[in-house]
Order: structure tokens, then sequence, then C-alpha cells
């Protein structure tokens, strides 16, 4: 049985996940890979803080670049995630 071509052929303005979820998955990897790899026991490396401004940087480009994509609760929700993003890195430093 074949399955017909337009059931796989991409539909203009139907994206499958949207450009804040994309945004906030991104920043979740970063921070975590970072903080894998740039910090000790109860110590913080310098390239961890250089890594986070790199990342704060795409994120000001990629906000004003769709900012017109983005809606209040797509905003809220990306301000909502840096605050659970301190709060793990945080966390994280004082368990180790």
């Amino acid at each position: 049985m074949l399955i017909p071509k337009e059931v796989f052929k991409p539909r203009p303005g139907h994206n499958s996940l949207q450009e804040s979820v994309k945004l906030i998955i991104t920043n979740f990897i970063v921070v975590c890979v970072a903080e894998t790899l740039c910090t000790g026991h109860h110590a913080i490396y310098w390239f961890f803080w250089v890594i986070i401004g790199l990342l704060a940087v795409y994120n000001f480009f990629s906000l004003r670049k769709n900012l017109e994509v983005y809606s209040k609760i797509d905003l809220i929700a990306y301000g909502i995630s840096w605050v659970v993003l301190v709060g793990l890195v945080l966390l994280v430093y004082f368990l180790q």
C-alpha cells in the first residue's frame, strides 16, 4: 500500500514547532551542557559565563528577528524558562 504524496508534503504556515519552543529547548540544552562541562566542586569556571554570554547574544538576535511571531504568552513562557534555568544553575552549584 502506497502512501499518497500529499501526506508528507510540507504545508506553508504549519510549522511543527513554534519558534519560542525551539528557543526554550535550545536554552535548556546549552545551559545543561555548559553546566556539566564548566562547573566543578563549588566552582563555576569562567568559560561557563562565556557560553551564557554567547547564548544571551543568540537569544537577543533570535527574539529580535522573530518578534512578530512571539505572542504575550510566548514571551511570558520564555521569561519563566530563564527563571527556571537560573534556579537550575544555582541548585546544581549549591548541591555539588
